[in-house]
Order: structure tokens, then sequence, then C-alpha cells
């Protein structure tokens, strides 16, 4: 006689709402302080070329969402999606006007962005530095022994 086995539907279905087993939860990712969960979301945002071409449009000034979807080859419900990110990350606020949403750009929280690279600036520069010293040093020893 052949065992019935559940289909893997019900397998997968049954770990998800599985309470006997506990779950593991990464404390060093979960607690992480407000400001640097504030930063992950600005460079969640920017990492998509679709927002940033967003962006980008909105330094120019406050847009309508309409006529920032116009330009690009997707859908106003993919535009408003798109916003929803930035909105999130605190890069823009939309505001409603009557049956339009204007978008404003909110620079203040690029300045973040700028403070971070800025703190590691000095580590690519004297990283970069130091690999000149190395090649330079290398290309005046091949001169000396010609």
């Amino acid at each position: 006689m052949r065992a019935v086995q559940p289909s893997r539907l019900e397998l997968s279905t049954n770990r998800l709402t599985d309470l006997k087993t506990p779950a593991t939860i990464n404390h060093m990712v979960d607690n992480l302080p407000a400001q640097n969960q504030q930063l992950d979301r600005v460079f969640h945002a920017l990492a998509d070329p679709t927002r940033r071409s967003l962006l980008r449009r909105l330094a120019t000034g406050s847009v309508l969402v309409k006529e920032l979807a116009e330009p690009l080859d997707i859908s106003k419900q993919a535009v408003s999606k798109h916003l929803h990110v930035l909105e999130d990350a605190s890069l823009v606020v939309r505001v409603a006007e009557g049956r339009t949403t204007r978008v404003t750009l909110r620079p203040d929280t690029l300045k973040q962005v700028e403070d971070w690279v800025e703190f590691y600036r000095s580590f690519w520069t004297d990283g970069m530095e130091a690999l000149a010293d190395i090649v330079d040093g290398k290309e005046s020893e091949q001169e000396s022994a010609e």
C-alpha cells in the first residue's frame, strides 16, 4: 500500500503557518537606528533608474504626476508606485490639488547621502593616492633600470 504524499502547495502553506517553529531574528539588522533605516530607504529609492529620472525631473521644480508620467514609457500606476517609494524615503512630497497631485523634491534628504559619501570620501581618496604613489614608484624604478 502506497502512502499518500501531501502536495507541494500544502507543504509550503503548512510551513508558512507553522507557529511551532521558532523564528530566527537577526537583531543586528532589525534593530538599526532610525537614521540608518532612513538612509537605507534613500539608497533603495536611488537604486532604480526610473526613480532617479523622476528625481532629476523634479530638480527643476514641482510637477504634476501626469506630467511626470508623460515622458516615461510606463503606466501612471507604475509612476505612482515609484513615487510612493520616493515618498517613503522622504525624497519627495505629494500634495493633492483638487483632482490632481503635485510632486515636489525634498533636497534636504539628499543632504544625508552627501554627508555619508563625504565621510567615506577620504578613504577612497587616500587609497587612490597611495595607489598612484605605488605606480609612480614602479615607473621611476623602471626608468632608472633602463
